[in-house]
């Protein structure tokens, strides 16, 4: 990895499992960019690329689940970080929680919300949620965090090789 990558691995976010449902399909994806931006309202903000196969259910469905993963949990991370697959919770214990959101059974937490907005950012859409419930699964255990992922999201080959120089 070059320098670059490895400075962007030491900002300190969680891995997470993002859950969405019509109703009829569920899905889930993992993400690397979750975090509150609000108080009062309680509200979080997830960024997706838009070409991701979750973005249009996620759209349709109005309302996400984040699972926060456990620090043992990587090969979970990589399982629904992989390629695009009709059926990625078939093989993993969940459950449904409110409107039908895909809830992982071993997962540390789950926070449920409901679609707000969203904004375009680069090669990302920041969706904003309004939180409307969650819970601790399994507590006292350390959160799974990018850095402890190395370069399995195959991230490295996006960071420039060097930064431009302020004139």
């Amino acid at each position: 990895m070059s320098d670059i990558a490895n400075l962007f691995k030491t900002l300190t976010h969680g891995i997470f499992v993002i859950g969405v449902s019509d109703g009829k399909k569920q899905n889930a994806f993992t993400a690397a960019w979750v975090m509150q931006a609000s108080f009062d309202p309680l509200i979080l903000v997830l960024s997706i690329n838009p070409n991701h196969s979750s973005y249009t259910l996620l759209k349709e469905s109005k309302s996400f689940s984040v699972n926060v993963l456990n620090h043992r949990q990587r090969d979970l991370a990589a399982h629904f970080g992989g390629p695009a697959s009709s059926n990625k919770l078939a093989s993993v214990a969940w459950h449904r929680g409110i409107g039908d959101l895909p809830v992982l059974d071993d997962a540390l937490a789950f926070i449920e919300c409901i679609f707000s907005h969203e904004t375009p950012v680069g090669d990302h859409m920041l969706v904003v949620g309004s939180v409307v419930g969650g819970a601790i699964i399994k507590g006292g255990e350390r959160p799974l965090v990018y850095g402890d992922l190395g370069d399995m999201d195959d991230s490295a080959k996006y960071y420039p090789k060097a930064f431009a120089t302020l004139t």
